[in-house]
């Protein structure tokens, strides 16, 4: 880009000469020329990086070795996966916000004689999370086009402002809740779909979680996370509200970042695995909830947040919050507590330290809760000490992993009814695999107590398929 000189065209009504003004660059736009030409120097050293900006001005300007000097005080290595960082810090320097006020008052604007593209580079962090250095390499690794990628991410929130219709990224369907605030669910199009699996399976799935998730991740689960709680003087579960809407677009693009992923991928993969709902959809909002909960739920909506319903999401969540994980994973260990958590299920238990003040252990949960931008449903915090049943997502953990007798029995007679009548009448729930919904109810049974397991395998033995 260079400084051009006014022009002079005629007018179509008078024959008169007039000038039309070349628009000079903004301060955000020459301190980006200004990164890029550092990140591409031949060395990042004072020298270097000054020749480098002088080529982008036109000039060696005074004001130049300051700023690099500064630039170099604070940077010791190149930022390669972070120009737009960089160029933050230089244009908020005071010998570059000076020298554009002085050039602004002489009417002498800085110009850009020429603008490089600094290539960017991934931190590798040693994990086995792909290092990928641009746009078009994330675009090979993902199996499209980097047209086809740009489109699915959609940066720009074109689809929140677009019109009802086949091009739609996501499909909305409002799920009402007794008593409660409506959920939606945002379900991504099948090409956006495919795209957030690829991701999911060979970048995000990659990424390490929290050892206190046990939701969504390889080798762990809701038993898993139960069987940490078990034999305990009392156990506390509490449950976080709008869990995905909450997860907002700029801590997503932190996870990336954080992950070793340049400014420009990370941008990318933040729009990919993010939407923002039109506002047909959430004027449709079904009744439910206080009037505080629905503001709030429209306004996570109408932001770039985690959908829920996108295969990517889950997982994300998991790596979102993992700061969350950890506060609250100290908070417990201060009391010799348990701390696990299943999606937005948080789990605590402990002995004699937490039996004696729970109320207060719960005010601390809630503070930090609310400290990481989510909040706590109130209505669904529960307190159990041992002489009840003690329950952590749905399983019982008094002494053992346990199902519930109620499902047990529930369970067993479903089977039972199945030898006795046959399957095809107890298919009530209408599924399409009866036999592998059975079996897979029963491994789970077997998973958290193998007696009863044997037990259901033998009912489930008598059944003529």
């Amino acid at each position: 880009m260079t400084d051009a000189p006014p022009q002079t065209t005629g007018s179509p009504i008078s024959g008169v000469p007039r000038v039309r003004r070349v628009p000079h660059p903004t301060p955000a736009a020459i301190a980006g020329a200004l990164s890029y030409a550092f990140l591409a120097a031949d060395q990042w050293a004072t020298n270097s990086l000054i020749d480098a900006g002088a080529r982008v001005l036109g000039a060696r300007r005074r004001w130049l070795r300051t700023v690099v000097a500064d630039v170099v005080a604070v940077y010791h290595r190149p930022p390669a996966d972070s120009s737009r960082e960089l160029a933050s810090f230089v244009v908020q320097l005071p010998a570059f916000v000076e020298a554009i006020a002085k050039a602004k008052q002489q009417r002498r604007p800085i110009g850009l004689h020429h603008f490089p593209a600094a290539p960017s580079q991934a931190r590798d962090r040693g994990d086995p999370v792909p290092v990928v250095d641009t746009v078009g390499e994330l675009a090979t690794l993902l199996g499209v086009t980097v047209g086809h990628l740009e489109w699915c991410a959609d940066t720009k929130n074109w689809n929140r402002r677009a019109p009802a219709g086949r091009l739609q990224h996501y499909r909305y369907e409002w799920r009402q809740r007794p008593g409660r605030t409506p959920r939606l669910l945002e379900v991504p199009e099948e090409r956006i779909r495919r795209v957030q699996r690829t991701l999911l399976d060979t970048v995000i799935g990659l990424i390490p979680t929290n050892v206190a998730a046990h939701g969504f991740v390889a080798s762990r689960s809701a038993a898993t996370g139960a069987a940490l709680h078990t034999a305990r003087e009392i156990v506390v579960t509490l449950d976080l509200t709008t869990f995905f809407t909450r997860v907002t677009a700029a801590r997503i693009y932190g996870v990336f970042r954080q992950s070793g992923f340049p400014e420009s991928v990370a941008h990318i993969l933040t729009g990919l695995c993010t939407n923002s709902v039109p506002p047909r959809v959430i004027a449709a909002m079904p009744p439910g909830g206080s009037a505080d909960e629905r503001f709030a739920l429209r306004q996570a909506l109408a932001g770039n947040h985690l959908p829920q319903g996108a295969p990517s999401s889950p997982m994300l969540a998991n790596l979102a919050i993992r700061r969350l994980d950890s506060r609250l994973t100290g908070w417990a260990n201060a009391i010799g507590a348990t701390y696990t958590r299943y999606a937005d299920d948080l789990a605590f238990s402990g002995d004699r330290d937490l039996a004696r003040r729970p109320d207060a252990f719960i005010r601390g949960v809630h503070r930090i809760v609310l400290d990481e931008g989510h909040n706590v449903n109130p209505r669904k915090t529960r307190v159990r000490r041992s002489g009840t049943k003690q329950t952590v997502t749905g399983i019982v953990v008094n002494e053992r992993t346990n199902i519930s007798r109620h499902d047990y029995d529930a369970l067993k007679a479903l089977l039972h009814n199945c030898a006795q009548h046959g399957p095809d009448s107890q298919n009530l729930s209408h599924h399409v695999d009866l036999r592998a919904h059975l079996m897979g109810r029963i491994a789970w049974v077997t998973a958290l107590n193998p007696h009863k397991g044997e037990v259901l395998h033998t009912k489930f033995a008598l059944i003529r398929w």
